[in-house]
């Protein structure tokens, strides 16, 4: 997934926000979560991060909603 794309969507994977925005791996993705560097949500058993406020923390605008 590109950066692009990933400002596109609604949700992606705790493991894409840690590579994309922050250039980390699985595990430290995960602990960065673990401690609430980055907002997550948890649906059922599954944890994904929320694009629009990680992405307004950066200072990037997202294009959720828009036509292409």
């Amino acid at each position: 997934m590109t950066l692009e794309e990933a400002l596109s969507k609604p949700t992606i994977s705790v493991v894409e926000a840690g590579s994309l925005f922050f250039g980390i791996g699985r595990n430290a993705a995960y602990e960065a979560a673990k401690r609430g560097d980055f907002q997550t949500i948890r649906v059922g058993g599954r944890v994904v991060v929320p694009v629009v406020p990680l992405a307004e923390k950066l200072g990037l605008k997202t294009t959720i909603g828009r036509a292409a």
